[in-house]
């Protein structure tokens, strides 16, 4: 076995989502869920099959997200692997109905950090392992960091 870091492409101003899923619906699947969840956000999705044709299945309302989200599934090119790549809106939007639908199996990260996938390479294919999502702590957070993140979570609205 062979075990690949893969450097996965963030969109600027935008995020990723990585999973697993394990049926070739997942892709209008997973447009409808974020379409129905945020009808604006401007998205692509990238489905790698694992069987039969095994292509790279690709939807989205947004050209420049369906390459990117391509590039990173084919550069992953693990199968039942999906990518979403996301602006005007944040996974944090989305993740709960992504979750509901039967097919998806997990969710390896929902990010804007750097980020890579960590992919294991054998005689029958590739499978992802996790992922390398930002970088390491630099500390423990004071008051003054205390207050910054109670601020900002108000200022995007996830908090009153």
């Amino acid at each position: 076995m062979e075990l690949k870091a893969i450097r996965l492409e963030i969109p600027d101003n935008g995020n990723i989502i990585v999973g697993q899923s394990h049926f070739i619906k997942t892709v209008e699947d997973l447009y409808e869920a974020i379409v129905n969840t945020v009808p604006g956000m401007k998205f692509g999705i990238a489905f790698n099959e694992a069987s039969g044709a095994c292509l790279t299945r690709v939807d989205g309302n947004d050209a420049d997200l369906q390459a990117l989200a391509t590039r990173n599934a084919q550069a992953v090119a693990a199968g039942h692997t999906f990518v979403i790549a996301l602006r005007d809106g944040y996974p944090i939007n989305v993740l709960s109905r992504i979750r509901e639908i039967p097919e998806v199996c997990s969710i390896f990260c929902a990010t804007a950090n750097p980020v890579e996938a960590i992919v294991a390479v054998t005689e029958q294919g590739r499978g992802i392992l996790g992922v390398i999502d930002g970088v390491p702590p630099k500390g423990v957070e004071a008051q003054t960091d205390i207050e910054w993140r109670h601020g900002l979570l108000r200022k995007i609205g996830y908090k009153r």
